[in-house]
């Protein structure tokens, strides 16, 4: 590390990519802060096919996401030789839509979920933003601690999700901007807890509510769990949105 660079904690990244985030639901113009997945070309094809389906299964924040190919660029990144990139979309867009409506959002943690039957239980690993410099999702995958494919065959898993609060105030603005969210495609909202109540089993700041958020990085989730090599950096940069292609069009 240069002698001048300074230790930046994932809680700072995520502060500074909410403010720069410019997306509108409504318009459906600006930009929105996507992750970068980097695979072997030669993985492609089993790669687009799981994506395809994590992502019609709900596993993701957004249909939307870019290819890149070897020589395209994207932010300070450039696609090397015999990789693709995928760009998808990443959860703390919909803390920088939420910030843009006004509405004082705190990330907290990213973590595992277990599911039962279907239904999200409770969060049974937690590392907290202000306590590290890699993104927590990016952390609890490489331990491969995950079990999304096990929750999409047989209802019962492990997925990536994450944890934010919001003042109990801001209830109504944060349900009619959720779903604007939702007509933008904006989705993986896994549930909206009650002001002064735990949410899956985590308790949250006095006259506050917990929103928890399925991970962005699920579907790169199950392509591990495949035994598929990817190399994932999650809250990469931010992209105009009318740049992204959905799944559907590209399988």
């Amino acid at each position: 590390m240069q002698r001048n660079q300074r230790i930046q904690f994932t809680s700072s990244k995520i502060e500074d990519l909410m403010f720069r985030t410019t997306f509108n639901p409504k318009t459906m113009e600006g930009d929105v802060i996507v992750n970068l997945s980097l695979i072997d070309k030669q993985d492609f094809d089993d790669v687009l096919k799981i994506f395809s389906m994590a992502i019609n299964s709900g596993l993701s924040v957004s249909p939307l996401l870019k290819i890149l190919h070897e020589g395209d660029s994207i932010g300070d990144r450039k696609i090397g030789e015999g990789e693709v990139g995928f760009a998808t979309v990443c959860s703390i867009t919909i803390d920088g839509l939420l910030l843009k409506a006004g509405v004082m959002v705190k990330p907290r943690f990213g973590g595992l979920v277990e599911i039962r039957d279907g239904e999200p239980v409770r969060f049974t690993n937690v590392l907290t933003y202000q306590s590290t410099t890699i993104d927590p999702l990016e952390v609890l995958m490489s331990q491969e601690l995950t079990s999304v494919m096990s929750m999409l065959k047989t209802g019962s898993g492990k997925i990536l999700a994450n944890l934010r609060e919001a003042p109990m105030v801001a209830r109504d603005v944060i349900d009619s901007t959720l779903a604007d969210m939702v007509d933008a495609g904006i989705n993986g909202i896994l549930e909206v807890g009650e002001p002064n109540t735990r949410i899956l089993d985590v308790p949250v700041e006095r006259d506050h509510l917990g929103i928890v958020v399925i991970g962005g990085t699920n579907p790169m989730a199950i392509v591990q769990e495949h035994g598929i090599p990817i190399r994932t950096n999650a809250m990469s940069t931010l992209i105009d949105i009318n740049k992204l292609s959905h799944i559907n069009d590209l399988v």
